[in-house]
């Protein structure tokens, strides 16, 4: 399961900063900033604070194209990803608060229409919290600007700059 690579900077006394590309999946039990830009893609940010642990996604496309390409690249699958994967750092379903950001319609051509595809993805992750009962305490969403984002792993806060 390919979920892309990128590096990490660890701050003494501070948290471990992280790039975020389109397309990965970051979750960490350390403190982490991760840090990402959105335009029509979408991130979704989870975080326990029970254990101090969360994570994010960067997804471009709400479902997989059946290629076998990137699990975090579709919405689909990036979204149950990161559930499983803070499961799997021992969280528990009923703790994951959810935050969701980005699906702008950043192209002119496009703004005219109701379904574009940040309202797409946007749509996909509405869906799948539901599904998994992970309510989504906050949210900055559609638009017609991109959003820089920087999300802490521990606490679950986050601080959005329109773009």
């Amino acid at each position: 399961m390919d979920l892309g690579t990128s590096t990490t900077q660890t701050i003494s006394g501070q948290r471990t900063k992280f790039y975020l590309h389109p397309g990965q999946i970051f979750v960490s039990a350390e403190s982490s900033a991760v840090t990402t830009i959105l335009g029509s893609c979408v991130a979704v940010c989870l975080y326990d604070r029970h254990l101090e642990i969360g994570g994010i996604n960067h997804f471009l496309l709400p479902f997989d194209s059946g290629e076998g390409q990137a699990v975090g690249r579709f919405g689909d699958r990036a979204v149950e990803a990161l559930i499983e994967q803070l499961l799997a750092l021992g969280s528990r379903r009923e703790r994951l608060r959810a935050k969701l950001f980005g699906g702008a319609c950043v192209l002119d051509a496009f703004r005219d229409r109701q379904n574009h595809l940040g309202s797409q993805n946007v749509q996909i992750a509405r869906e799948i919290l539901a599904t998994a009962e992970i309510p989504i305490v906050s949210a900055d969403v559609e638009g017609q600007r991109g959003r820089k984002l920087i999300f802490h792993t521990d606490d679950g806060s986050a601080w959005i700059k329109s773009l």
